[in-house]
């Protein structure tokens, strides 16, 4: 049973880095542009360290596109919660509206 959770959690945590990689320098505007940009290279590469070993323990339960499937709700979760709670931008009903349509397409995905 962990075989199937290993790679959903270590997915779930490069997630994280690579959401505050791509998105976290926009609370700090005022950084020059080189800097951001070295600082996000410097968090991509923790994003690798989980995402790498995620998806080759991954793929021994899952195949490759679930594997896509599943790191791609992660990322609307993470996502959402970020832009809500870091960048304090508001939650939209289309946007769970649009979630809602993935959701079922993660159910077609995973149908056998």
């Amino acid at each position: 049973m962990i075989k199937y959770f290993t790679p959903i959690i270590l997915l779930t945590i490069s997630n994280v880095f690579m959401t505050f990689a791509w998105y976290g320098h926009l609370r700090h505007k005022n950084s020059a542009l080189w800097l951001v940009i070295l600082v996000s290279w410097l968090i991509a590469f923790f994003e690798y360290c989980f995402q790498v070993p995620a998806n080759r323990f991954g793929h021994e339960v899952y195949n490759v596109v679930q594997l896509k499937t599943i790191q791609e709700v992660i990322t609307l979760i993470i996502f959402s919660l970020f832009s809500v709670l870091y960048l304090k931008e508001q939650f939209r009903w289309n946007y769970l509206i649009g979630f809602i349509f993935i959701v079922l397409a993660v159910f077609f995905i995973f149908k056998k």
